[in-house]
């Protein structure tokens, strides 16, 4: 099944060019099941081949990662809270604590926003609490888009690279390749991003108490 959808992907991308990448990328950044593992490799298999631009590729990946991060924020803004507040006591979720994770976001949401987009099925959802806690737009954006580049590279250069060393595109050589980056490299990252984040965070804290500042 997956080795089909590989395929038609790979003929589908030069078929619809840049914008069916941005279509496709909006579409897994939503809540629609597109996994982006399915969508960039095979944008940088064709860039490998001189399809199509690595650069460009990636710009796309990148802008329909935030297009379709925007529809979850504004769906979450519009109509998350109203729910939550209704229906929030039948998954135990009070209004205390919709009122603490609110607290929370304000104080990390740019630094969740980035670290969600590189993360399996947080990138998903990470748009939701930004919405539903009104994190301002722009730095929705930025740190989306950010968190959007790191990742739509990432899958990018694997798909370029397996282009470059072999002539078929394989759906277990990407998942191989997509495994080993996270474990290897992405999971240690962020491991490494959060601490230093944590420990700047607390640093900051203490300077503003000492300073009188809230």
């Amino acid at each position: 099944m997956l080795e089909r959808l590989v395929n038609w992907l790979l003929d589908a991308l030069l078929d619809l060019g840049y914008p069916g990448i941005v279509v496709l990328m909006a579409m897994e950044s939503s809540v629609l099941p597109v996994p982006s593992e399915l969508v960039m490799p095979p944008a940088g298999y064709w860039a490998a081949k001189g399809e199509l631009s690595f650069v460009l590729a990636v710009a796309c990946g990148v802008l329909g990662s935030v297009l379709g991060a925007l529809a979850n924020y504004f769906g979450a803004r519009w109509l998350g809270r109203g729910l939550v507040r209704r229906f929030g006591r039948y998954v135990l979720l009070s209004e205390r604590a919709l009122e603490r994770s609110e607290r929370f976001f304000a104080r990390h949401g740019e630094f969740s926003t980035l670290v969600g987009r590189m993360v399996p099925v947080v990138r998903h959802l990470i748009s939701i609490p930004a919405g539903l806690h009104g994190m301002p737009i722009p730095r929705f954006v930025l740190f989306t888009g950010i968190g959007a580049g790191i990742w739509c590279t990432i899958l990018t250069a694997i798909g370029y690279l397996i282009g470059r060393n072999e002539s078929v595109l394989r759906t277990e050589e990407v998942r191989r390749l997509v495994g080993q980056v996270l474990v290897y490299y992405v999971v240690p990252a962020l491991l490494l991003a959060a601490v230093v984040y944590g420990v700047w965070y607390r640093r900051r804290r203490r300077t503003a108490a000492e300073a009188g500042l809230p």
